[in-house]
């Protein structure tokens, strides 16, 4: 296992571009700046896969999807998807993204792999009492089981309880 493995499994499963992996990078430390815990590549209950899924430490949750190109976006019809699972919808892109192709409707986070600043903040739709307890307990399981393939990388955890 790498060093980079090592230090954050659920990063490092081969999909995610390295301009992904800044965008990501950036967007999280703007994130913790503003209080959230977040995770990466979180599975949802309707079959996809949260970018970064944060909640705070009121129970606030945001989803932010990572855009690292025009192509990435286009090819991109699942986004929608994500609004029955957060409170708050976010894109996250780098300085050189189009912002204008962006939904107006969703938040606009610019990440580089140092930090992010947030130019558009995303329209609070409340989830529900039973959704949001659902995903905040999610969102505990899989953090206790990346942190216990940390500390014992023998472990053979299936990929998709991370």
């Amino acid at each position: 296992m790498t060093k980079r493995n090592r230090l954050a499994p659920e990063l490092v499963d081969g999909r995610q571009s390295p301009a992904a992996l800044d965008i990501a990078r950036g967007a999280r430390r703007l994130l913790l700046s503003r209080g959230l815990a977040s995770l990466t590549e979180v599975n949802l209950a309707n079959g996809r896969r949260a970018d970064i899924l944060a909640i705070a430490q009121q129970g606030d949750i945001w989803i932010v999807e990572i855009k690292s190109s025009v192509e990435d976006f286009r090819g991109d019809h699942k986004w929608p998807q994500y609004r029955e699972y957060c409170d708050r919808l976010f894109f996250a892109v780098d300085t050189s993204f189009p912002q204008g192709l962006l939904p107006v409707d969703t938040g606009l986070i610019v990440a580089d792999r140092f930090g992010g600043e947030i130019l558009r903040e995303a329209p609070v739709h409340p989830l529900a009492a039973a959704r949001r307890k659902a995903l905040t307990t999610r969102i505990a399981r899989v953090g206790a089981l990346r942190l216990l393939a940390l500390a014992d990388p023998e472990l053979r955890l299936e990929r998709e309880a991370l």
